[in-house]
């Protein structure tokens, strides 16, 4: 009898979690998503933090304490996205590496205000209360940025050169491209007709949530629909917001703040691109190391847009090989 109701209470004890998992994936599959992002911070050391610059508040992740054998790392995410799209990349760092990942303006959990924050140079001017707020500004950081943080990356270098000790720039958007993409074609058709709403990158359905993903990653993601419908029902309320940021971005003084800075950029420069990507044209890579003198280029092969999600290991790697150069480089020179 005793035996009976101690296994009784053992499978309730295996079962309802199971139970429970599986009925949040069906009603709630966003909350599972973000479950499943707590575990990963959990898992990779990572904490949640908040900063104050006046009452503008900054959501960030971080690990480690600066002042190590190579740079704190700053790293910027692309439109729409949000700190937790580092996840997997910060997977492959050292574990003694200072890592900071920080919500861009009006994503996530930093504030959201208004227009004025949203242009490049308006992000530009937040990021840099941002490190200031966090003390980042201490020494000299080393700035990662992908696709839209890409050009906020690249316009903060030339904007504020002597904070950085280097500078990798992910595909990043605010150039002129020699060849045009498949989502550039897709706007330029947009531009001739204004009154389609459909913007590629912000969707409202299943079926333009798969085609996001297709038009950002080489390799075609096979998600489960509940796990589909997760990553729509936590992005949908927020596409007024995401149309906000994306008419800046495509706005005159925005579009191509990147090429307009890149003459002021002296921070040692790194540039991944995916040869693949479908949302801005590896060819921007040749913009960049035309402009910026020694600048070190790698082409991914297999990859599209999303670097950071589609060949973490990779990317780390780059990133860690470039710091260690750039610290051997410094070391040289302390004692020539």
């Amino acid at each position: 009898m005793e035996e009976s109701v101690t296994v009784k209470i053992l499978l309730s004890v295996l079962v309802l979690p199971v139970l429970a998992f599986f009925t949040s994936l069906c009603f709630w599959p966003g909350v599972v998503i973000k479950a499943y992002n707590w575990f990963w911070h959990r898992k990779l050391g990572l904490t949640v933090r908040y900063s104050y610059s006046g009452s503008y508040r900054f959501c960030y992740l971080c690990r480690g304490t600066p002042g190590g054998a190579t740079p704190s790392l700053l790293l910027l995410h692309g439109f729409s996205a949000g700190k937790d799209m580092w996840l997997p990349f910060v997977k492959h760092l050292p574990t003694n590496q200072h890592v900071v990942c920080v919500d861009m303006p009006g994503h996530e959990g930093t504030s959201r205000t208004g227009v004025e924050d949203y242009s490049i140079q308006g992000q530009v001017a937040r990021i840099h209360q941002f490190v200031q707020s966090i003390g980042l500004v201490k020494r000299p950081f080393h700035l990662v940025g992908t696709s839209m943080g890409g050009n906020v990356a690249g316009v903060y270098a030339a904007t504020y050169p002597a904070q950085l000790s280097g500078l990798t720039l992910m595909c990043p958007s605010g150039l002129v491209y020699p060849t045009d993409s498949e989502f550039i074609s897709q706007l330029r058709e947009l531009e001739k007709n204004p009154e389609q709403e459909s913007i590629p990158l912000i969707p409202s359905t299943h079926q333009e949530l798969e085609e996001m993903l297709q038009l950002c990653c080489y390799a075609p993601l096979k998600l489960p629909r509940q796990v589909l419908r997760g990553l729509l029902d936590n992005r949908i309320h927020h596409n007024g917001f995401y149309r906000e940021v994306f008419m800046e971005l495509v706005d005159e003084k925005s579009r191509y703040s990147l090429q307009e800075n890149l003459h002021l950029i002296t921070s040692p420069l790194q540039v991944l691109w995916g040869k693949q990507d479908k949302v801005l044209d590896v060819s921007g890579a040749s913009v960049l190391e035309a402009a910026v003198p020694n600048c070190q280029v790698a082409l991914i092969d297999n990859c599209g847009h999303t670097i950071a999600l589609e060949r973490p290991r990779k990317a780390a790697k780059l990133i860690m090989d470039f710091l260690t150069v750039q610290k051997a480089d410094r070391d040289t020179e302390k004692h020539s």
